[in-house]
């Protein structure tokens, strides 16, 4: 066992793959001499060279669009996104060629791409074209998997997961986790399944549902409310957002009869949006309060540091909420 930052975990994982299997390669925006923007590629230009680790023009388009490419000639290239706010400009390659091909072609042809980069805001005024949580739009697109660890271990083994799939993945990486958490991980090989949630604090009275960096705010959250309330909530991270876990979702509400859903995204259209349609559909009657959502406003990510802070859902709110379903 070794402790790893969330960044070192998803650097140690590409290394590992890109050792293990000589058609795994790297492209993006400064990702060769550089090492990226926040130099999750350092050092592996030193150790493979231009031919697996290749910086491109600024051009997310064409960076993805050259991953599918290499991708159907038997590649499995990893494209990182200097910000995942800027993968819009790659959206038709990732759901209109990438997503759809295996369904066009009969299940013969496989784009096994991984499309990376750093996502979310930072409480550090990074402005609205550096801080923006996107990952709903893929949820929507048939045939792509769409993931967003939380740990370090959970981020190093979906990695891998997500390189050895012959589907393109989206891989959302929250850029406050970067450098900011750490934890002991295998120093020997493992993977993490696609499409597994996983409890990171098991609770009887509130099933609390959230992904990302908002895990963290709901653990705090969880502890102070046991200490301050008695309040038992139990943190489901649901770690892939596509393909959605119901089974352990649906599991933890039969327990609890009340639901807490966490995003660090908008409130309109976001993951959980289809999570509470889910839970409601399926076990109303299991029920014994409505369920609410902590999420950021429907307005841009603003530039200036304190607004952001105001702006990103906090311990505080999810205190407040989770009161108030445990009041009904």
């Amino acid at each position: 066992m070794s402790e790893k930052t969330y960044l070192e975990a998803i650097r140690e994982a590409m290394r590992d793959e890109m050792v293990r299997d000589e058609t795994v390669f790297i492209l993006g925006e400064d990702v060769g001499k550089l090492g990226g923007a926040f130099k999750v590629t350092d050092t592996l230009y030193d150790q493979f060279g231009d031919r697996r680790v290749r910086d491109t023009p600024i051009a997310e388009s064409a960076i993805v669009g050259y991953a599918i490419g290499a991708a159907l000639m038997g590649m499995r290239p990893i494209a990182e996104m200097q910000f995942m706010d800027f993968i819009s400009c790659g959206f038709d390659q990732i759901v209109n060629q990438a997503a759809t091909m295996c369904y066009r072609y009969g299940g013969d042809v496989g784009v096994p791409i991984v499309v990376r980069g750093p996502s979310g805001a930072t409480k550090s005024g990074t402005g609205l074209f550096h801080s923006q949580s996107p990952e709903a739009w893929f949820t929507h697109a048939p045939g792509l998997k769409v993931i967003c660890p939380s740990t370090s271990y959970d981020a190093k083994g979906l990695m891998i997961s997500a390189i050895r799939d012959n589907n393109p993945v989206i891989f959302f990486e929250h850029k406050s986790l970067y450098r900011s958490f750490k934890q002991e991980i295998p120093d020997e090989e493992y993977t993490v399944p696609i499409g597994v949630a996983d409890i990171k604090r098991e609770g009887s009275d509130i099933t609390v549902v959230t992904y990302g960096w908002m895990v963290h705010f709901c653990l705090q959250a969880a502890q102070e409310l046991e200490d301050e309330d008695g309040l038992s909530l139990e943190v489901i991270d649901l770690r892939t957002l596509s393909p959605l876990d119901q089974q352990t979702i649906f599991t933890s509400v039969r327990k609890t009869n009340r639901v807490l859903l966490v995003q660090e995204d908008k409130f309109t259209g976001g993951i959980m949006s289809d999570v509470s349609a889910q839970i409601t559909e399926n076990l109303f009657e299991y029920l014994d309060a409505p369920i609410l959502r902590v999420t950021a406003p429907d307005t841009p990510v603003p530039y200036a540091a304190p607004m952001e802070e105001f702006y990103i859902p906090s311990k505080d709110q999810i205190k407040e909420k989770a009161r108030k379903v445990a009041s009904y």
